[in-house]
């Protein structure tokens, strides 16, 4: 026994990882997930173009042919053990008491951390492959640097290793990549063909259905996004901003590929306020409290409404006790008090609507807070027959191991106020059960993955629900669920504090989003004159103002904090949405032009494609760049970073103008050539206007 514990200590506090680059460190359910996915795609499937799991599949192969995987874990466990022999230690205090994992090993605790080692050990997979696109462009198109980490496990020089992967990847990827190159100590890298690019591209150019030769998921999931989640009786400002821009464009991605996704607007319907306002509304709008002319009830703005209720709760005595009171009634189901409830919920779902209209956010499903209601009870039974809720000050509340007060007393998970009344926690434990437990035909959703799109400074709060939750069996224990926080930063003003009006208030949404197309709207008649403005300058105006709202922000990496400036989102210098807008349009232009359209402003048909010819090199690093596409959807779509699709987007138009610059397309040597050309036009400005149309930003012709 006490060898036992001894060797479970060591485990523990050496965290010897046992196999290839960590093989058994504890990984994320969704990381095993996409992982498992990707390797139950056949290699021989139509990859159109070819993407980076493709690689890895062929690198994770030929290590699994080439190379034993217990034999590897045996030896990176020896190495490692060895590595923290050599090290020199410190003089302790003679006084000092030496812990038991970190005194000498005995050769036969040794032998047993290696035989369990590779014991564990399991078949090479992506992650050992270690196959990432390349750094550089003339490093070619992709990096496998696996032969670094595997040369210290098997005993080998590491060009040796790679020369061995080299050799077992010929046969998988020769008909696509060039030779592979070994660089310096050991690195591989990978270029594709020029004649396989040309193809490549030419199917992507000839695909009428706007997919771009991208396919759909074979293995399809059911995940909800929960985004925007405004407050009812409040109005929308610049903090709901974030959330609904990035919430929307995943949920775009994941649509796209190919997931069956459930947007979910977690209102904030119910509390303690409710009370203030049904009373408030008692007083001011008596028709409000009666079915039948509460939907008829003009409440003026709410947010005026709010003010005057929050003053008389603060102010008058009376008006606080007779809103508690109404709490309790609302909450028990009494007539006048739903019936102002709903006639608040339906003023504000008509305020919120012209904010989605705006930026054109559909399919957004309504689920507040008051709907998981019915549940929070039995969530709080669950926690407590499992001693997980126990009562802290009157309270309930649940303890996870690791979250501690400044004081280092532990932190609580508040489920229930002393008074009997649920917190936020509840109402999120309720919704995860809901979503990832119960089945379509009850009314749930039974995902597969569960987004939420908040704030940074609510991070801790979902960790510790999502521990509360696993520990409670509200998802899965193989871990087919994923629970996943999507935080982001703050909005700022361009001094860097809190973004807001002059007078200090907080920014409305819809005064930030008139001002962004007022803007718009003044600078694209002041670039056309008078006489050449569009006949459709407000439509114009609208597309890149909300363009230019919504790209700024997510071109910054989301859990980032950015600085509102309408001067630098407006620019058509950068990576901006007028750029990437008046790009769009130039290349619509430069296919007019070529087929011998006299119309600018008329819709026109765009030619047929025709097969690519590389005859530049700012041709191939164009169509390399294009190629990339399928790999930048597939990373946002694990990762959840829409920035990395704003700067391929910039990346792409970069390098169209360096083609355009050197290569003509009307005049072009021979017609086969113009034909190729203007397809590879046709073909970037499909990717451009797909990606845009992803991010939310609609794309218009002529700017």
């Amino acid at each position: 026994m006490r060898f036992l514990n001894l060797f479970l200590m060591i485990l523990w506090k050496r965290k010897v990882a046992f196999g290839l680059g960590g093989r058994f460190s504890f990984h994320s359910s969704r990381q095993t997930r996409f992982t498992t996915r990707c390797m139950s795609s056949s290699v021989t499937e139509k990859l159109v173009p070819c993407d980076i799991k493709f690689v890895r599949q062929s690198v994770a192969d030929v290590l699994n042919e080439r190379f034993d995987p217990k034999e590897v874990a045996r030896g990176n466990a020896l190495f490692k053990l060895n590595k923290g022999k050599k090290k020199k230690k410190k003089k302790k205090p003679e006084d000092e008491v030496t812990d038991p994992s970190e005194s000498e090993l005995s050769e036969e605790e040794k032998e047993a951390i290696v035989n369990a080692a590779a014991e564990r050990a399991k078949p090479f997979g992506f992650s050992e492959a270690m196959v990432t696109p390349a750094t550089r462009p003339e490093f070619g198109d992709y990096q496998i640097n696996a032969a670094m980490s595997l040369a210290k496990a098997v005993g080998m020089n590491p060009r040796e290793c790679a020369s061995m992967i080299v050799e077992g990847l010929l046969p998988k990827i020769g008909a696509i990549m060039e030779e592979p190159e070994i660089a310096g100590p050991g690195f591989i890298n990978l270029k594709f063909k020029v004649k396989y690019l040309e193809s490549v591209v030419t199917t992507m150019a000839k695909d009428s259905s706007g997919r771009i030769g991208i396919p759909r998921t074979s293995q399809k999931q059911k995940i909800v996004v929960d985004f925007s989640s405004p407050n009812i009786a409040k109005e929308m400002h610049v903090g709901h901003l974030r959330s609904t821009i990035i919430g929307d464009t995943l949920c775009n991605i994941l649509d796209f590929a190919g997931h069956d996704v459930v947007r979910l607007n977690h209102v904030g319907d119910w509390g303690t306020q409710f009370g203030m306002l049904v009373e408030h509304l008692r007083d001011e709008f008596p028709a409000a409290l009666k079915k039948e002319t509460s939907q008829g009830v003009d409440l003026g703005d709410l947010v005026l409404l709010y003010k005057a209720a929050k003053k008389r709760f603060d102010d008058d005595k009376d008006f606080k006790t007779r809103a508690r009171e109404g709490v309790v009634k609302l909450q028990a189901g009494n007539e006048e008090e739903l019936a102002a409830w709903e006639s608040l919920c339906s003023a504000s779902r008509k305020e919120y609507q012209k904010i989605y209209d705006a930026l054109d956010i559909k399919g957004l499903e309504e689920r507040g807070e008051s709907f998981y209601n019915p549940f929070l009870q039995n969530v709080i039974k669950n926690l407590e027959e499992q001693g997980l809720a126990v009562e802290s000050k009157g309270a309930k509340a649940v303890f996870i191991e690791g979250y501690q007060n400044r004081d280092g007393t532990s932190l609580p998970l508040l489920v229930q106020k002393s008074d009997g009344g649920f917190n936020y926690a509840t109402t999120d434990l309720a919704a995860i059960r809901h979503r990832a437990q119960i089945s379509l035909e009850e009314g749930g959703e039974k995902a597969d993955r569960i987004l939420y799109v908040t704030d940074a400074g609510q991070s801790q709060h979902f960790e510790m629900v999502f521990q509360t939750a696993e520990k409670a069996g509200f998802v899965s224990e193989d871990g087919s669920v994923s629970l996943e926080h999507v935080p982001f930063g703050l909005v700022q003003g361009e001094d860097g504090k809190k973004f807001a009006t002059r007078s200090g208030e907080t920014v409305k949404l819809k005064d930030l989003l008139n001002e962004a197309i007022r803007i718009a709207g003044n600078d694209i008649q002041s670039r056309n004159g008078e006489e050449t403005v569009s006949k459709n300058l407000e439509q114009v105006a609208k597309v890149v103002g909300i363009g230019a709202v919504k790209y700024a922000d997510l071109s910054m990496s989301r859990e980032s904090n950015y600085r509102f400036s309408y001067e630098r989102m407006l620019s058509l210098n950068g990576n901006t949405a007028p750029y990437m807008l008046y790009s769009y349009a130039r290349i619509c232009g430069i296919i007019r032009k070529a087929i011998g359209e006299a119309d600018s402003s008329a819709k026109f048909e765009w030619p047929e494609s025709s097969n690519i010819i590389i005859s530049h090199n700012t041709e191939l690093q164009l169509i390399r760049n294009l190629v990339r596409l399928p790999d930048v959807l597939a990373e946002v779509e694990q990762y959840l970073y829409p920035s990395k699709m704003c700067d391929y987007l910039f990346d792409t138009s970069q390098k169209f103008n360096q083609f355009y610059e050197n290569c003509s397309v009307n005049n072009a040597e021979t017609s086969k050539l113009k034909a190729s050309r203007l397809s590879l036009c046709m073909t970037t400005a499909s990717t451009i206007k797909l990606l845009l149309n992803l991010l939310g930003i609609k794309t218009v012709e002529r700017l």
